[in-house]
């Protein structure tokens, strides 16, 4: 199998992406020769790496061909990949479908006799993930694009879901508009937005294909001035913040940034606390401050920021240090008050901003939330610290602030006690956002990290 204008390389692609500096666009002949010079100069090996461009060849053929046209052009070597079912493709595949289907552990003669679109597109989904992520690994892939509608949508971010940070990522769909976090998840993808309906070259989609082109070749041979991996000197630490913990959170970054590490603040807003788990999963994370674990609640309750029932696993999975604490577990996410469903209208709301309505949590939410925290930090393989403050763990949950419930905080913290088994648990008489928290939990987290003398915690005062 070889593709028109393909090369030789041997980097893995998140090294490889790009092993030349261009001075003038990427879309000149003379920067493009400059670039193929220098790139085949540093490569050597026996292994062809290319971009992948997904697509259904029976009804997204041409298009297909004019985009891997269009990259073959600029000097980026493009595989398409055949990710249709039915109808016969409208232009040769570099990787067929029937390998696809096979990738997925079933058959494209199987996919045909069953003529079950919605299955057809599950296997190709799962197919192009495997066969991206094992092509990935052998070091044959620069990055992923893709074109189409809900179907190749689906398909082709199933593949670029498979891939790490850092790798090349383009989906051009009829639905980049509108809300794409299932398309997307905790990945660094790009949508575009086709504008028309991905059928045909024309004065819109040729605009449009040829943007996706540049975009995507520019990603890809474009020398990255920046590393995903830490410093070896810094230790990553992963940390979650709200709004309403922001204090706490800014504090503690000061703290340990001082000494020494470098901090990834996610947002918890379901895809944040999804992109921490990935990136902890990945190994990237030395240690972790779950300040804000308000994901939780969203997801017992029924909010609109979940992020999914393995939130707070990872760390533990893996062994990675971590302080975790019970930031705006007063709350769940809606949107505007006419979003909030029915069954939940009798209950206490606040009004962050026109977009986002909270919900106090209730005495017995607090309490499963509690246990759940204090279970899967028991379960965790690593060192692990909870840290309670005892009078109150939002900004809106204080005397004289609307969500501030003595009762619910006592249920969410005896919960952890009850579940916690033998997991340290430290609680301070202090309010989350007080900077004397924040020190605390940044210098327990030190401490586990072992960047600093446990005598250097006793500062804070707290009970055990």
């Amino acid at each position: 199998m070889r593709a028109s204008g393909d090369f030789r390389g041997r980097r893995t692609v998140d090294k490889l992406r790009v092993s030349m500096r261009f001075k003038p666009s990427i879309a000149s002949p003379a920067c493009r020769r400059e670039g193929r010079h220098r790139f085949y100069k540093r490569c050597s090996g026996y292994r062809a790496v290319h971009i992948h461009l997904l697509a259904t060849l029976d009804t997204k053929g041409h298009e297909a061909a004019f985009l891997r046209n269009r990259l073959v052009a600029l000097g980026a070597p493009t595989l398409i990949v055949d990710a249709g079912c039915q109808g016969e493709p409208a232009v040769s595949a570099d990787i067929s479908r029937d390998e696809l289907f096979t990738a997925a552990g079933t058959t494209l003669a199987e996919m045909q006799r069953r003529a079950d679109r919605g299955a057809a597109v599950a296997a190709a989904a799962l197919g192009a993930s495997r066969l991206i992520a094992r092509r990935f690994t052998a070091g044959r892939v620069a990055g992923v694009i893709g074109l189409g509608g809900s179907a190749g949508t689906t398909i082709g971010t199933a593949a670029m879901r498979a891939l790490p940070l850092g790798v090349p990522k383009l989906m051009i769909s009829t639905l980049a508009s509108g809300q794409v976090r299932a398309w997307v998840g905790d990945k660094d993808i790009l949508m575009l937005n086709s504008v028309v309906d991905i059928l045909g070259i024309n004065c819109i989609s040729r605009v449009v294909l040829d943007e996706a082109a540049r975009a995507m070749a520019g990603m890809v041979m474009l020398e990255s001035q920046v590393a995903v991996a830490p410093h070896e000197d810094k230790p990553l630490v992963a940390a979650t913040m709200f709004g309403v913990t922001t204090p706490c959170v800014m504090r503690a970054r000061e703290v340990l940034e001082a000494a020494g590490c470098e901090v990834l603040v996610f947002h918890a807003t379901g895809n944040g606390g999804q992109a921490m788990e990935s990136l902890i999963d990945e190994g990237l994370i030395a240690g972790v401050l779950d300040i804000t674990t308000t994901e939780l609640a969203d997801e017992l309750v029924g909010g609109i920021l979940s992020a999914g029932p393995d939130r707070l696993t990872a760390a533990g999975r893996r062994g990675v240090p971590q302080v975790i604490s019970v930031g705006a577990l007063d709350m769940v996410n809606f949107g505007p008050p006419e979003t909030i469903p029915a069954k939940f209208r009798e209950r206490q709301f606040h009004q962050h901003n026109p977009s986002v309505t909270l919900m106090r949590t209730t005495v017995a939410e607090n309490s499963r939330l509690g246990e759940e925290i204090g279970r899967k930090a028991a379960a965790s393989i690593g060192p692990t610290t909870i840290l309670l403050p005892l009078r109150g763990v939002s900004a809106i949950d204080r005397t004289g602030q609307p969500f501030d419930d003595p009762a619910a905080r006592t249920a969410l913290f005896e919960g952890v006690r009850q579940s916690c088994q033998a997991t340290e648990t430290i609680e301070l008489d202090c309010h989350i956002n007080d900077p004397e928290f924040a020190e605390h939990a940044a210098a327990k987290l030190l401490e586990i990290l072992g960047k600093l003398n446990p005598q250097q915690t006793s500062a804070a005062r707290y009970r055990r």
